[in-house]
């Protein structure tokens, strides 16, 4: 029973060791992580079309629970770019941007998800880290990254950009190019240009004022932080939400109260969908990360276990009033880098925004937004890689088909479509790969007992016995196929007595290929030619084992391929009484 309570609760079992250097050093990451954490909560409430308390909100309960929960101990989970992108997506079309209705469905969405992960967990679907391909991920990544690029660029020119896509932001921003407003443009372009400085200048500048390789780069990845305060002070002392700049404005003090949307029924259904997007883009890129960080420290983490701590940490930020949240990248590098030991390291960063919003407010009210989209947009960009597009094409075409229309759907269409199209093409190209597996003629490779396909190596083989590896499962797709080319295959031997289908690569065989299996064994008896199986992994034997296949088989099941060949070969040089005629090389 412990062990139960423990698989579902590892705070049970980190928190057994726990002790004043581990808190030490939790203590420390999370002072690091919540200085970087308030900038990029409250620009990620921007993006997604929310008011700017609910990013905090967001960073708040969500840590906790995911610190209850959760396996990784340095992945720091809340706002990220990618799903503030979805959320905004998804409740746009169910609500007018800024109205009560619009936050009550993004919080309904944060507790879909949550609900969503919470019975992937129970139900053991880890397995959905797999589900997406990594073309496909790095294609909506890189897509996605554009779009929000490009979606900031209104706060940072001071016009309105609106769209969801790339043509309509563009669109929406040339046709306004007239009405730009400097003082938002030196404000943002400034930050712009400091913050992408601060990324490859700001750690070797750090590191001549005498810090260490690892101080410096820890403390040069909180360079937003200093670009909020520099530009909130020129926006105090120059005045300039009085000269058109738009700041944050007032943000009310407080913690959040627990609450529940009142619109679930009329909005439920038409955010389903996009909570089921959310979640599985969510889980995948958290779980990246997590295991990347893991693999450093030699750790671990359990997919299952990480389904249910990112669908309570979800749940705990709908019932605060947040909205969707997930393992962010660069929160969770700097996490690692300053040294977080646990989980807890994510609930003491909730305890410092938590003092954020309730004593240090009044003091982000003269925040230019322009600000905030400036370190959106340079985060984003570094999720952008157009070599993906390179790497796939030189690799295969099914890839690189799978990252073009990822990309371009995404960019197009809107960034659902782009990832249910992604998910689609995958699919369908797998099911085209599968379907046509690969079927190759075998010999001996003289003198080892081990057979190669005879077009790429030099083997020996009989004339009366053909040797047939499939190098695939076998299922309903593929059935027909693979019974086509066994034939088509045999039209080549005609001298054909006994087929040996080898099955070292065959892990399955549904009723479908079972039907095809029956009816080959059928039409090579009507031949005069036995078929025979070898190298049958155990479980497809047990399959077949429930089934008459096995009686009607007009050959055998070999435990190996070699001692089939010398079955038949010994049986067939008996009835013809010349051991050696039939051999080729």
């Amino acid at each position: 029973m412990q062990g139960r309570w423990k698989r579902y609760l590892p705070i049970l079992e980190w928190g057994r060791r726990y002790n004043r250097d581990t808190l030490v050093s939790d203590l420390l990451a999370a002072v690091i992580v919540t200085i970087m954490l308030i900038p990029q909560s409250l620009a990620y409430a921007l993006l997604a079309g929310l008011p700017m308390e609910t990013g905090l909100y967001a960073s708040m309960l969500p840590l906790v629970a995911y610190a209850l929960f959760g396996t990784s101990t340095s992945l720091s989970v809340g706002p990220v770019a990618v799903v503030s992108l979805m959320t905004a997506s998804a409740v746009a079309p169910v609500a007018e941007a800024g109205s009560v209705a619009y936050i009550e469905a993004a919080v309904l969405l944060a507790l879909l998800s949550g609900g969503m992960l919470l019975l992937f967990g129970v139900l053991r679907m880890g397995f959905l880290a797999s589900f997406l391909s990594h073309p496909v991920i790095a294609g909506f990544i890189t897509a996605s990254g554009i779009i929000i690029a490009v979606s900031q660029l209104g706060h940072v020119l001071g016009v309105r950009g609106s769209g969801d896509n790339l043509w309509h932001l563009l669109g929406s921003l040339l046709s306004q190019w007239r009405a730009l407003h400097w003082p938002t443009l030196l404000i943002g372009g400034g930050a712009l240009a400091f913050l992408f400085w601060s990324r490859s200048g700001l750690q070797p500048l750090l590191q001549r004022t005498g810090l260490s390789q690892r101080a410096a780069s820890t403390l040069a990845r909180t360079g937003p932080v200093l670009a909020v305060i520099v530009t909130s002070l020129l926006a105090w002392w120059l005045d300039l939400g009085a000269r058109g700049v738009a700041l944050v404005g007032e943000i009310p003090a407080g913690l959040p109260g627990f609450t529940l949307p009142s619109s679930i029924p009329p909005l439920w259904s038409e955010l389903l969908l996009s909570a089921l997007l959310i979640s599985i883009i969510g889980f995948v890129e958290s779980v990246s990360v997590g295991h990347t960080l893991a693999a450093r420290r030699r750790e671990r983490i359990a997919p299952d276990q990480e389904l249910i701590g990112l669908g309570a940490a979800n749940v705990a930020s709908g019932v605060s009033g947040g909205f969707p949240v997930t393992g962010g990248f660069s929160r969770s590098i700097v996490n690692f880098d300053a040294g977080a030991a646990t989980p807890a390291a994510g609930a003491f960063t909730a305890l410092g925004i938590a003092l954020v919003a309730l004593f240090f407010t009044p003091w982000l009210a003269w925040l230019p937004k322009a600000t905030l989209a400036a370190t959106i947009i340079v985060a984003v960009l570094s999720l952008v890689d157009l070599g993906i597009l390179k790497r796939s094409w030189d690799y295969g075409l099914s890839d690189f088909a799978a990252v073009a229309i990822t990309i371009g759907v995404t960019l197009l269409l809107g960034v659902e479509t782009g990832v249910a199209c992604g998910v689609l093409v995958s699919l369908a190209l797998h099911l085209y790969k599968t379907s046509r597996p690969h079927m190759a003629v075998v010999g001996e490779v003289p003198g080892t007992g081990h057979f190669r396909n005879v077009e790429r190596h030099q083997v020996i083989t009989r004339s009366d016995i053909l040797s047939l590896r499939i190098d695939e499962s076998l299922y309903f797709a593929n059935a027909s196929f693979v019974e086509s080319r066994l034939y088509g295959i045999l039209e080549k031997y005609p001298e054909t007595r006994h087929v040996i289908l080898m099955c070292t690569a065959v892990n399955e065989i549904d009723l479908s290929a079972l039907e095809a299996l029956e009816s080959i064994n059928r039409q090579l008896a009507e031949r005069e030619i036995t078929l025979h199986l070898s190298e049958v992994k155990g479980p497809v034997m047990d399959v077949l084992a429930h089934t008459h296949f096995l009686e009607e088989l007009t050959g055998k099941v070999f435990l190996s391929h070699h001692h089939a060949v010398q079955q038949v070969m010994e049986m067939e040089d008996e009835k013809r009484g010349d051991p050696v005629r039939n051999w080729v090389i």
